[in-house]
């Protein structure tokens, strides 16, 4: 028998959420690094964005999750109607997210766009990979906002048509520019020149499930 892996326990993370919108329906937080969007499976990665939510609010439920590594903006509906009538949403693409990232080396291109489809890497669990046979359409598009020198990078916003899991990180990757601090898909030199992964959800919006109001929740950049 293989002996199992040691399990991966979550740093404490001291940091509050950020309340940015709140009605009777959802909630607009901004997530802090470091802090599982959902709890883990091991009892002791039990904190989680979730999990200090349904303290204050029992009803509450994610429409979309957060690496733990990134921070930024995530809606949060307050009953099951708002989140069935959200999740529609998301699934058929009419909410908008950008994100901003700090990219290792100089891009040459202005903007872009990055079309690779994304599987999951069994059982190299939980990275994802390129894949045309069996991964699913993942498309990014991007538009550099600086070429920083210290540290030797570029900042982009990111613009993700579809939302796969890591899809961000593995199309930097593949874009030749790793995100810095990515310890999944960076290079040692890339990860090794931040001490977070530098990737932030700046943006999302939709259409408020009641009003009908189109909602643009935004989350500065901290770095």
């Amino acid at each position: 028998m293989q002996p199992q892996a040691d399990p991966f326990i979550v740093p404490f993370c001291d940091e509050e959420l950020e309340v940015l919108y709140k009605d009777q329906h959802l909630l607009l937080i901004n997530k802090p690094t470091g802090l599982l969007t959902l709890s883990g499976k091991h009892p002791l990665n039990k904190d989680s964005v979730h999990f200090r939510l349904v303290k204050l609010f029992p009803d509450a439920t994610m429409i979309h999750r957060l690496d733990f590594g990134t921070s930024g903006v995530l809606v949060v509906a307050l009953n099951k109607v708002v989140n069935a009538h959200l999740c529609e949403q998301f699934k058929r693409r009419t909410v908008t997210k950008t994100y901003t990232a700090l990219l290792h080396g100089h891009l040459i291109e202005d903007e872009g766009c990055i079309n690779l489809p994304v599987a999951k890497d069994r059982p190299n669990f939980p990275l994802q990979k390129i894949c045309y046979e069996t991964g699913k359409w993942a498309l990014t598009h991007y538009q550099v906002i600086e070429r920083m020198e210290e540290p030797f990078a570029t900042r982009v916003l990111f613009k993700p048509v579809s939302g796969r899991t890591h899809q961000l990180r593995i199309h930097s990757r593949e874009l030749g520019h790793p995100i810095l601090g990515c310890d999944l898909y960076g290079t040692d030199e890339a990860f090794s020149m931040a001490s977070r992964l530098m990737l932030h959800a700046t943006s999302v919006t939709f259409d408020h499930p009641v009003t009908g109001e189109r909602i643009e929740g935004e989350s500065t950049c901290p770095f």
